[in-house]
């Protein structure tokens, strides 16, 4: 698996971007977050149970990523046009500020080394990249169990004070350096 201090691959993939008739899909590659803090969160496919959980919690914290300057990514891997569909029939879904890219051919997720075993499909990965392209964080949950979007937020702070952040630590707290 891809780790801490390694270059985030590249790729160039489709994403369901909105909702608007005409609009709906644009290609996404590392140039969208160039020179940017980035967060890419995967889950294992549309219309599933716990992946809407998660989309819609880190939907919900958009504006904190914002604020960070950091740009947010969902990837899956369905096609674009599966995101679309599912976007239109999921009411936490209609309305999200961030891409849902499609590894439909799983190039992404297998060249970070996140396929399940069982099936194929991404495991709820979640890599938070600085603005050189460099993985800082990465975090592996097993298809079963949804993340905590406050502790990716909580991390991405963290990660941008450039300081050492003692357990727990919080924005506005002190560090140790």
């Amino acid at each position: 698996m891809l780790g801490i201090g390694e270059k985030f691959p590249e790729f160039k993939l489709q994403a369901c971007v909105s909702r608007e008739k005409g609009k709906e899909f644009q290609e996404v590659s590392n140039s969208n977050f160039k020179g940017s803090w980035a967060v890419l969160f995967f889950w294992p496919l549309d219309f599933t149970f716990v992946c809407p959980t998660e989309i819609a919690e880190f939907n919900k914290a958009h504006k904190d990523f914002a604020n960070r300057e950091a740009k947010l990514f969902g990837l899956s891997a369905d096609s674009h046009f599966v995101h679309l569909a599912w976007r239109e029939n999921h009411a936490d879904l209609k309305d999200l500020h961030f891409p849902m890219i499609a590894d439909y051919n799983k190039t992404l997720t297998q060249s970070l080394g996140i396929a399940s075993k069982a099936n194929g499909a991404p495991l709820r990965a979640t890599y938070i990249v600085d603005p050189e392209g460099v993985v800082r964080w990465v975090s592996v949950n097993d298809l079963s169990v949804g993340r905590n979007v406050k502790e990716v937020v909580r991390t991405l702070d963290a990660l941008q004070t450039d300081e050492l952040c003692p357990c727990n630590w919080e924005k506005g707290q002190k560090t140790l350096g």
